[in-house]
């Protein structure tokens, strides 16, 4: 009781902020029962002045403090909860804030090494970058004589404190959405929050984020095209993290890639691939690959930082998303429509016929207009909406897949607004059919298929022996009977006498059963 009264409090404080921001506004009245029309028409009555320009929604989020900060940059990461109008609005939010002092950066980083900043680096200037939860600032270190310049991230102090307080406000509402909506249900809310509340965690925990950027290294070894910056390990903790400073052009800087004479339609295609590249062959790709976290260094590569938003695939989704690309290619709707069904995504209970007519819909557009037209971002984003009407539930993962993709294929076109995306993303997703839906594929999943079976029974004799075990002792429990504490058996008493007899017996007359199964089960291996 007490929980919920803190939580309303504070939640009627967010719905101020958002009522003077102007956030009802957008709200169309005749989709809210009478109450809450009265309510949108008090809440107008209190906007501020000038509410009504620029991103109502973004402004609110920004003054209400980190943790609403980064719920509607997770936000603008899933239209299909909050439309694809505010998730446009929610694009433009910032994540920037003061930085906090050197004095209290210099005491979590001495803190954390358990070292004086002197000695840990060379030198540490002052913080050239601060978001919601951490502030990044150049330093150098030294060894041998020889000079490196790095990039320190350091935690803002105290900010999981916060962020734990407004995370349990989040999980409030979503529960009580859930209770109450069916839509919400089918949207999945409290899982929204969940998935939101793991990658805060994971952002908060700084070596996490340096395990992405050496996972990511590994994978992209070999590309031509892309990079990471390098971890220093011995200067990265749970709160600081310490890796190679970029020395390049940001792709945010237009002037800067034209002064030094960037080939623009090369650097799109760069984008594209390498993005295709790691969500395709390594099933792990950066989720927020905005032109901000984007350089292009000396050589040429592209050099990607921030990796506290990431996105991963299992082979099951790259599957998918290989074979439905190739469907709307080839046009055939059947075939995405089936994919669909195969992986589980739409109900057994609906048509595929029905679903492909769905698809077919989204997929006859396409080729009545020319391949620099067609944005595979776009045609992801109309597919998880048809699936909406047959049911499908929220895949958080796929959703992120094409967040991103929108933000990539918009950063790609903005260096090359004829750029043919099909064209880009053939070899990428050709290669990858080839190697996984193809011969070679096939053979490939036989041997791990044999794999896996040779795993199972190299240890079935530790299962069969575990099994002996467990009969054994359910066999002396059924001879001799089952013995137990007092305190034990007084516990059991006192949970029993609130119980109905009918639910006793039904429980028992379980438990026997399945003892009884056990021991034939049993005396049939030893005939």
């Amino acid at each position: 009781m007490i929980s919920a009264i803190t939580h309303s409090a504070r939640l009627a404080r967010a719905t101020l902020v958002f009522a003077r921001e102007g956030v009802f506004g957008v709200v169309d009245p005749s989709l809210v029962p009478p109450p809450g029309q009265l309510a949108l028409r008090i809440a107008r009555l209190i906007e501020r002045p000038g509410a009504k320009a620029g991103p109502r929604l973004s402004r609110a989020l920004t003054r209400l403090g980190p943790a609403y900060l980064k719920l509607g940059q997770f936000l603008a990461t899933r239209p299909d909860v909050v439309g694809v109008v505010m998730a446009r609005d929610l694009e433009s939010l910032q994540d920037r804030l003061p930085p906090f002092s050197q004095a209290e950066a210099e005491a979590v980083i001495a803190a954390s090494l358990e070292r004086p900043v002197s000695e840990a680096f060379a030198s540490l200037g002052p913080p050239v970058a601060a978001a919601s939860i951490a502030q990044v600032h150049r330093g150098e270190t030294e060894r041998d004589g020889v000079r490196k310049a790095v990039a320190v991230k350091v935690l803002r102090p105290n900010v999981a404190v916060r962020f734990r307080r407004d995370l349990g406000d989040f999980f409030f509402v979503a529960h009580k959405a859930e209770t109450h909506s069916s839509e919400a249900r089918r949207l999945r809310l409290v899982e929204v929050i969940n998935t939101m509340s793991r990658s805060v965690a994971m952002e908060m925990d700084l070596r996490l984020e340096a395990a992405a950027l050496s996972e990511m290294a590994e994978n992209t070894r070999d590309d031509p095209d892309f990079r990471v910056p390098q971890v220093d390990w011995d200067r990265t903790t749970h709160n600081v993290l310490t890796m190679e400073w970029v020395d390049g052009i940001a792709l945010s800087d237009h002037a800067g890639l034209q002064q030094a004479q960037v080939d623009l339609r090369d650097l799109g295609r760069k984008v594209i691939q390498s993005f295709l590249r790691h969500a395709l062959r390594d099933g792990f790709f950066h989720a927020d690959m905005h032109p901000g976290n984007l350089f292009l260094d000396n050589a040429g590569r592209l050099v990607a930082v921030d990796f506290g938003i990431m996105g991963r695939l299992g082979l099951k989704e790259r599957r998918f998303l290989a074979e439905i690309l190739l469907g709307f290619i080839t046009r055939d709707y059947r075939r995405v429509a089936e994919v669909h069904f195969e992986a589980g995504y739409v109900p057994s209970h609906h048509s595929v016929e029905n679903f492909a007519q769905a698809i077919r819909a989204i997929g006859e557009p396409i080729h009545n207009r020319t391949a620099e037209e067609i944005s595979m971002a776009k045609l992801l984003t109309l597919l998880l909406e048809v699936t909406g009407l047959f049911d499908m539930q929220t895949r958080p993962e796929l959703i992120l897949l094409q967040k991103t993709m929108v933000v990539v294929e918009g950063v790609a076109r903005g260096f090359d607004p004829r750029l043919d995306m099909w064209k880009t993303a053939d070899p990428v997703v050709r290669e990858w059919i080839e190697r996984n839906l193809g011969p070679i594929g096939r053979i490939q999943g036989a041997v791990l298929g044999a794999g896996e079976i040779g795993r199972v029974l190299t240890g079935l004799p530790t299962i069969v022996s575990r099994s002996v075990a467990v009969l054994e002792q359910l066999e002396s429990m059924t001879r001799e009977g089952l013995t137990l504490a007092p305190e034990t058996i007084a516990a059991m008493s006192r949970a029993e006498g609130r119980k109905s007899r009918w639910r006793t017996v039904a429980l028992w007359i379980i438990a026997a059963t399945f003892i009884g199964i056990l021991v034939a089960v049993r005396r049939m291996g030893l005939q």
